[in-house]
């Protein structure tokens, strides 16, 4: 048996075993061995009607961005858009009074500009959140599991930490990464106190400063969490986390070879969510810290992720 072939069986064998070693391991979710929503089980009526007392202004503040084909995105993804007038060449009209109508096509990734990461997006070792294997329900026709469309309506309190103003920067560079002692310095000076059930935002200025000016560079790299900051805020049972950047994590990775665990720490190991290229400039311009956050997420059966647009009330 040549070499190549003995290195290639023992790393097969060597995979299995790791597979079987870390299904063994897995420990069901707290929420149940069944579940599939993660930490959306922490909207309740109770925190509902707790969000809506922080609405003083009146305001409502979109948190995504408007995309198009232009878009810089994680590759190879993106989209195209075409409108088109079916069946109404040659000034054919379709009804009696001689009306026109547009529809639109676009085929595109879920996965671009502000975005909601599912519990089957990322996983370690072919498992996901809560013991699932991707032999099991990751199919080609949509995910039988961990699908976006089986979350409730995401509502509660939302805040928002200005990494930014913690460095004293405008902006956190690409590679930048804010440790959880980091959150918690940011979190006291600026009197956000973060507590169970809330959607935790970051501004980094990355967006602010880049996503026009520098679209290469935006999606070239980010500042971002660290591992630990990804595990301390898994400790306080927050619902979502997300950032002012295109995916949360800080790239280069804050460990060489380790890119985007803290993906694994909030949906793998936790069943917390992860919301993408929020535009959290407005809320800090306008002196907000806490917010009632509001998100009905497309329900498409079986997407991995979802193109999304939360609301900010306050």
């Amino acid at each position: 048996m040549s070499i190549l072939k003995t290195l290639a069986l023992s790393a097969v064998g060597l995979t299995f075993m790791t597979g079987a070693a870390l299904a063994e391991d897995c420990k069901p979710s707290k929420w149940g061995p069944d579940d599939e929503i993660g930490s959306a089980n922490l909207v309740t009526p109770e925190r509902t009607l707790a969000a809506s007392k922080l609405i003083k202004q009146g305001k409502s503040v979109p948190l995504g961005i408007v995309i198009d084909s232009a878009t810089p995105a994680f590759p190879p993804r993106g989209l195209s858009l075409q409108v088109v007038q079916p069946n109404q060449q040659g000034a054919q009209r379709l009804f009696a009074y001689n009306g026109s109508y547009n529809d639109d096509l676009m085929q595109l990734w879920l996965g671009i500009g502000s975005q909601l990461d599912g519990l089957g997006h990322l996983g370690q070792d072919g498992m996901y959140y809560n013991c699932n294997d991707e032999k099991d329900f990751a199919a080609i026709t949509g995910l039988k599991k961990l699908g976006t469309h089986l979350m409730p309506p995401m509502v509660g309190r939302g805040v928002v930490l200005n990494m930014a103003k913690h460095f004293g920067m405008e902006s956190l560079p690409a590679g930048k990464f804010f440790t959880a002692a980091d959150i918690q310095a940011a979190s006291k000076a600026q009197g956000v106190e973060i507590r169970e059930g809330d959607v935790v935002l970051f501004y980094t200025g990355w967006t602010d400063a880049k996503l026009e000016s520098d679209p290469v560079a935006w999606a070239s790299g980010e500042p971002g969490t660290s591992e630990d900051a990804a595990e301390w805020l898994a400790s306080k049972n927050v619902m979502a986390v997300g950032a002012d950047t295109w995916g949360v994590d800080v790239v280069p990775p804050e460990k060489e070879g380790r890119p985007f665990y803290g993906h694994v720490v909030l949906l793998k190991e936790h069943g917390i969510f992860i919301l993408e290229t929020m535009d959290t400039g407005p809320l800090v311009r306008d002196g907000v810290t806490e917010f009632m956050f509001v998100l009905g997420q497309p329900r498409v059966r079986g997407t991995v992720q979802m193109i999304i647009n939360p609301v900010a009330l306050y």
